[in-house]
């Protein structure tokens, strides 16, 4: 089964955190808890807080469904109809952490392959090509 790396996941949880455009702390462990990732709760930042519990899941099943699962819940964008604002800042982010595992979400909110990049300025290029991106596939389970 496919696992993120551990700087994939560090980006992922860094891009789901970030300060002024991600998650909430309530979103965070309402997200975790629909999933069924166990969350760390303790006294650390939304960004810590959402790679332990990411990094514990994925070491214990071996796999990053359940990860991918809470990608896909936490950018629906019906979840972002009373703050639209939100959504895109947070995709972008994400999309330029996601590059490097060969996946993106679309503005649709739907998780997708691409090819995965090397470098960070493909990964922020390929971010911002709002529109442009091909999703070859679904992805199902991962």
């Amino acid at each position: 089964m496919k696992t993120f790396t551990q700087s994939q996941l560090q980006a992922i949880a860094d891009a789901l955190g970030e300060a002024a455009d991600g998650l909430t702390g309530l979103e965070i462990g309402h997200l975790l808890a629909t999933v069924k990732i166990a969350d760390t709760v303790s006294p650390m930042t939304k960004r810590h807080r959402s790679y332990n519990a990411f990094a514990n899941d994925q070491n214990k099943r071996g796999a990053r469904t359940h990860i991918i699962a809470f990608i896909r819940k936490a950018m629906k964008p019906e979840r972002f109809a009373r703050e639209a604002e939100r959504i895109e800042p947070m995709r972008l982010n994400l999309n330029r952490a996601l590059a490097f595992a060969g996946l993106a979400v679309a503005a649709s909110g739907k998780l997708g392959s691409v090819e995965a990049t090397q470098t960070l300025s493909e990964a922020t290029r390929r971010a911002r090509a709002e529109g442009r991106v091909d999703y070859p596939r679904c992805i199902l389970m991962c």
